[in-house]
């Protein structure tokens, strides 16, 4: 049974996307026990989602024909269908974060690093965590496992257990 978390229905789901996506951008969270609990499995359905579908790509070649009437062929590489739906679905399951320009970085760097980059954390997922994931998959022979947490004590103003939750290496 899920943990209810002293909300109601909308509320909760809005606190999981948004801690969830947190996890997701930075890698650790600071939080209260029983928020972490949830975030993991929450996380966990995201991150077995990316794992079992981040490879299905499907190539084409294509012919372009450039202003000067040249014709050149051009490998297109696209989602398959599996990925296209597990990409979709992870949409809806959590809050995409924008890319934060750096500290010495000029605005027109930031423009061109950023440009082709449309869903910072859903690319951060599919590109970073789930071929991660999948070696340490086939290395150690279990899926899962992405998150740990550590506990930190209780919070002064209500005695709340607090954790820091983070994504395993």
């Amino acid at each position: 049974m899920a943990r209810k978390l002293g909300v109601n229905a909308t509320q909760r789901i809005a606190l999981l996307k948004n801690q969830a996506s947190a996890l997701l951008w930075h890698g650790k969270i600071e939080t209260t026990e029983a928020r972490a609990k949830e975030v993991a499995s929450y996380v966990a359905k995201i991150l077995t989602l990316a794992v079992n579908t981040y490879d299905d790509i499907v190539e084409s070649e294509v012919t372009v024909t450039d202003a000067k009437g040249k014709e050149a062929k051009k490998t297109l590489v696209k989602d398959g269908l599996k990925k296209l739906n597990a990409r979709r679905k992870i949409m809806t399951l959590v809050n995409d974060l924008q890319e934060v320009k750096g500290f010495k970085e000029s605005k027109p760097d930031f423009k061109k690093r950023t440009k082709a980059i449309k869903y910072p954390l859903i690319e951060k997922i599919f590109d970073e965590y789930a071929p991660k994931y999948a070696a340490r998959k086939e290395e150690k022979g279990q899926g899962g496992g992405y998150t740990r947490m550590f506990k930190l004590g209780s919070r002064k103003g209500d005695a709340a257990e607090m954790v820091i939750i983070e994504l395993v290496d």
